[in-house]
């Protein structure tokens, strides 16, 4: 890689930024071109209620998140780990904690401080940002092609970290994927992951409940049980423990949702055959066992339940709902497929086009919210831009 051409990098997300800090950290010339008008958009919504960089439980577990892309993530995070990331963010100023559930926040919750603070220090390295410009792949001659007045580059590397096709009003839309399947870059068409999904709620449920969270609940589909809250919604229902099924959640699907998890079916049964006979079911339910309204709405769904304790009691520890459809890419958290693992070789470069390098939620990888997307898409920058180097014979 030589040193007289500056490393471009199309994007920036988490992914093309942390890159871009590397490289810069080691004396590269590094242009940065965005295609909204202000960068790390999505970053930003992210953080909006509470940044989650990264999680704390063991490597190991941590690992098993990104299913059938782990094989291939596991050198990139094992390079790049959580306790990195929390010393790279702290490294700008943003002192992190660990929250009750094993995430890892900063102490600002907030995106914004730390992308102001990454923002100084590339400037201060001299990193060049071009906003409103937007790639279109490569001219005749090979050099990278951009609408608006940027002209077109013809850097000594390139980096994409273009992001994938969710929340695309944020900017990563997919649109991509044609310029790089014209230069023979395999592509796996994109799905929407940590989404919600589409629900029959009946008027009644609908119209009183749609808003208002399920909490302290587990949610389970065939072996897999995660605990959590979930978010009932017009449509349907979202939220955190129902993202961490997402990835194995084919509808029409059905999920079982357990409203005391932390009781067994014959503690249930037992509490609730103590209550008074006269008692309304409502009232059986609030006083046995302080089921919340929507959980007892909840439980009306499929039909009126019996009053039997034991299969009350079954119906309270495995309430069914149907899933027919999921929500679009538009609305979902993130998204899977994109540039497909076999089109990069072990250092993210594109089999089909030498000196480019993809990273960040364009490859075609998968995770729960909890932090696991960001650590990704950071790991899986600093990853290329460190093979650039070495490629450049710098020091990592």
């Amino acid at each position: 890689m030589s040193d007289d051409k500056p490393v471009a990098i199309i994007g920036a997300g988490p992914a093309g930024l942390i890159a871009a800090d590397v490289l810069s950290a080691a004396g590269k010339s590094v242009i940065v071109v965005e295609r909204m008008p202000s960068v790390a958009r999505k970053f930003l919504m992210a953080g909006r209620g509470g940044l989650n960089l990264t999680h704390s439980e063991p490597f190991e577990r941590f690992l098993t998140r990104y299913g059938a892309a782990a094989p291939r993530l596991r050198p990139m995070l094992e390079a790049f780990t959580p306790a990195d990331l929390i010393a790279w963010a702290e490294g700008l100023g943003q002192q992190t904690f660990v929250g009750s559930s094993g995430r890892v926040f900063p102490k600002a919750m907030k995106a914004s401080p730390l992308l102001r603070a990454l923002l100084r220090r590339l400037n201060d390295r001299g990193v060049v940002i071009h906003a409103n410009a937007t790639w279109l792949g490569w001219n005749d001659n090979g050099a990278l092609r951009f609408d608006g007045t940027l002209q077109a580059l013809t850097p000594t590397a390139t980096l994409l970290a273009l992001g994938g096709a969710s929340w695309p009003k944020l900017g990563s839309n997919g649109a991509w994927t044609e310029a790089l399947a014209g230069r023979g870059v395999e592509i796996t068409p994109f799905r929407p992951t940590n989404v919600g999904f589409n629900v029959a709620w009946s008027d009644h449920f609908r119209t009183h409940f749609a808003g208002q969270p399920l909490k302290t609940i587990a949610v389970r589909h065939g072996a897999r049980e995660v605990r959590g809250e979930a978010m009932i919604t017009r449509y349907g229902i979202e939220g955190g423990a129902i993202y961490a099924l997402s990835a194995d959640l084919r509808p029409p699907a059905e999920i079982e949702i357990d409203l005391r998890p932390t009781l067994s079916l014959p503690e249930v049964a037992a509490k609730l055959s103590r209550v008074k006979s006269g008692d309304t079911l409502s009232s059986t339910l609030r006083k046995a066992l302080n089921l919340s309204p929507i959980a007892i709405a909840l439980l009306h769904e499929n039909g009126p339940p019996s009053r039997a304790p034991e299969q009350l009691a079954a119906l309270i520890k495995a309430a069914p709902i149907r899933l027919f459809s999921t929500q679009g890419l538009e609305r979902s958290i993130s998204s899977a497929g994109g540039v497909a693992w076999r089109a990069v070789d072990e250092n993210l470069q594109l089999r089909a086009m030498p000196s480019v390098y993809a990273a960040g939620e364009m490859l075609d990888w998968e995770a729960p919210t909890g932090g696991y997307l960001l650590q990704a898409s950071f790991a899986t920058g600093v990853w290329a831009a460190r093979e650039m180097l070495r490629r450049s014979g710098a020091n990592r």
